[in-house]
């Protein structure tokens, strides 16, 4: 069962998302807040796997609560989401460590979708956020040429890199590549301390800009 917390101060918007996501198999809604700052409150005491994030909130808006929820609750994931489609929103929640961005505007199939990507392989990215993290990563050199690296990715590490770009999870890695799951989380904090990316996102954008295709 995915637990999910929602956090937006519309209440329309947020008492419909609710009603939508308590129709979906395998999730359950367990806090709904209004503001950043009850959502931090709230999740000390709840468990929950998943946020819904709203970015303009009133008391704690969602950057600053983006913030705080890598540093309080890593464990947490978070997917944003905005009226806003700009570069700007995006990349820089992306590099607040973000597991996804989804815009208001989402058919219901796409909000689903990111919610079981974001549970199975730690993140989700549409078309769209994919082409805007790409784009403004690279213009402001935030990832380095594969080339360059001091310490070049390994043929396995580049075939565990292509399986996360795939949304494939730990498990599906191991089995396909026929590695037990520990040494496929070796090959992952390798290729994060080699390309210098942070999280997720980062080694997709690296595989995208250094032309590592999924499979």
């Amino acid at each position: 069962m995915i637990k999910l917390a929602l956090a937006d101060d519309q209440n329309l918007f947020r008492k419909g998302m609710s009603m939508l996501l308590r129709e979906l198999e395998g999730m359950e809604v367990t806090l709904e807040c209004a503001n950043g700052k009850d959502l931090l409150k709230a999740i000390a005491v709840v468990p929950v796997d998943i946020v819904l994030l709203d970015l303009e909130m009133p008391v704690m808006d969602g950057v600053e609560t983006m913030k705080r929820m890598r540093t309080d609750h890593p464990e947490v994931k978070v997917v944003v989401l905005s009226m806003h489609s700009e570069e700007k929103f995006i990349v820089h929640l992306m590099e607040l460590g973000a597991n996804g961005y989804l815009l208001k505007t989402a058919e219901a199939a796409e909000v689903e979708t990111a919610i079981r990507s974001v549970a199975e392989s730690g993140y989700y990215f549409s078309d769209m956020v994919s082409q805007v993290m790409l784009q403004g990563l690279v213009k402001r050199d935030k990832v380095r040429p594969y080339f360059n690296v001091v310490d070049p990715l390994s043929d396995r590490e580049i075939e565990v890199l292509k399986l996360i770009c795939a949304e494939k999870t730990t498990p599906e890695i191991a089995e396909q590549l026929f590695l037990s799951p520990r040494t496929v989380e070796g090959h992952r904090n390798n290729i994060l301390l080699k390309t210098g990316a942070r999280n997720v996102a980062g080694l997709v954008v690296f595989a995208m800009t250094n032309g590592i295709h999924t499979p």
